[in-house]
């Protein structure tokens, strides 16, 4: 039996999509909906809940799951180091408290519902572990000054072999040759993401089996739980393929590494904020501009959390090698944007990787735009050219962008020293597990000529 819901009850406020679920729960049309969340590094975590209790649930404590689960790593191995969940405290429930307006019909299974969750304690306070109440607690700074964010993603992944060779080995980036011969499993994607995302589009990049997937411009916690959504749902459709949908950083020596690119922009109610003055920036996106640069080096963690991420920032690689911003300039991490249209002028941030946490990713570019918008310091002169020679050099490796994240009280103080510091906690597991495993190339290199 499903629960039916009076239509006077929604209220004004009531978004468009929680009236679709609200009224898909009524009218019998759903059997199952899924109560997600992320876990630190971006995992879909969640739980499938019969349709006919889950408005009675949705709107009382939620559904109860153990803390741990956000406090775990890559592999799922809990790490008892953490500040706000470990043994001392007994591991207790936490409760997923499913965001209504966040409803899709799940497309690879009829009758089933999706809502994304908010993370909240046994008190109802916010769990400083969950990773979109990292994002939601830095818009309210944001907010705080008078702004609201729009946030445009850029996901790059492979469609692999389940062993994780290429089906396909030719690499040019834009070829719709190439977009036809990753068919069918290309326009399963292509479908699927268009009813469960907002997508702008799909091409094919520039690795074997390598595609560019690129969402709507909106606001930023939507920006965030589509982003969320595009992982979940192309590893599902390359599974139903038989194949795998990899956001692994660096698959391949050879081949070009995925990213995820955020792109920014600050709104005053319906104005654009970062609207070009003399067909240059203005004032505040100079400012914006410079909190990223400042940041930059200690906020690379949070948009690259593997070992993995760090083989990205080469030398010619599409991918940013230095803390450096110009227009229009790929070479650069910074780049800024000035359009013809106000509302479409914006800051792109180039060092994000393809695995990374969204929610964290653009919470932490964002932390470095009010840490810019504060301090109200300009930006340095905009370079040209190619940048991978000039300026500071990206953090080289994960252990390095650990130590500087954990050093930075600015951006501490925005995104919350305890959230950020177990962040720190379960990268630093991986660094850790990563350095003290003897690798192959190691055996090769040094085992018959030592």
């Amino acid at each position: 039996m499903t629960e039916t819901v009076n239509s006077t009850e929604l209220g004004a406020s009531a978004s468009a999509r929680e009236q679709e679920l609200r009224n898909a729960l009524a009218a019998g049309a759903l059997t199952e909906i899924e109560v997600a969340w992320s876990d630190p590094f971006g995992h879909a975590q969640g739980k499938r809940i019969p349709a006919n209790q889950f408005l009675s649930r949705a709107l009382g404590t939620g559904f109860a799951f153990c803390e741990a689960s956000l406090g775990w790593n890559t592999e799922g191995t809990v790490i008892d180091s953490l500040r706000l969940t470990n043994w001392s405290g007994g591991y207790p429930d936490v409760y997923a408290v499913p965001d209504l307006s966040t409803y899709r019909p799940l497309p690879w299974r009829p009758q089933v519902g999706h809502v994304i969750s908010d993370i909240v304690a046994h008190d109802r306070s916010p769990s400083l572990l969950d990773p979109r109440a990292v994002l939601k607690r830095v818009l309210a700074r944001l907010a705080a000054l008078g702004f609201t964010a729009k946030v445009g993603v850029e996901f790059e992944l492979y469609l692999l072999n389940p062993d994780g060779t290429a089906f396909h080995d030719d690499i040019h980036a834009y070829s719709l040759e190439n977009a036809n011969a990753l068919d069918p499993i290309l326009g399963d994607l292509y479908e699927t993401l268009s009813a469960f995302t907002a997508l702008e589009g799909i091409q094919t990049e520039y690795g074997p089996g390598q595609i560019e997937t690129n969402l709507v411009y909106t606001d930023a916690l939507e920006a965030a739980d589509d982003a969320a959504r595009l992982k979940y749902a192309a590893k599902e459709v390359a599974r139903k393929h038989g194949k795998i949908a990899s956001f692994m950083p660096k698959p391949f020596t050879e081949h070009s590494g995925s990213s995820q690119h955020v792109h920014i922009s600050l709104w005053r109610g319906d104005e654009p904020a970062f609207a070009p003055q003399d067909e240059a920036e203005n004032e505040l996106a100079l400012h914006a501009i410079a909190g990223l640069l400042e940041h930059l080096p200690s906020i690379t963690l949070f948009g690259a959390h593997s070992v993995n991420a760090y083989r990205r920032f080469t030398p010619d690689s599409f991918a940013p090698a230095t803390v450096t911003w110009s227009r229009d300039n790929r070479s650069a991490a910074v780049r800024s944007l000035i359009e013809p249209d106000p509302s479409a002028s914006r800051i792109e941030l180039r060092s994000g990787a393809s695995d990374a946490n969204p929610y964290w990713l653009i919470a932490s570019a964002l932390a470095a735009v009010v840490a810019g918008l504060e301090a109200k310091r300009n930006a340095p002169p905009a370079l040209g050219g190619n940048l991978y020679t000039e300026g500071v050099p990206l953090p080289e490796s994960l252990g390095v962008a650990i130590e500087l994240a954990t050093r930075d009280d600015t951006i501490l103080e925005i995104l919350g020293a305890d959230s950020v510091l177990d962040f720190a906690a379960l990268a630093r597991s991986e660094w850790l597990e990563y350095s003290n495993e003897v690798s192959d190339w190691e055996r090769r290199r040094y085992l018959l000529r030592s």
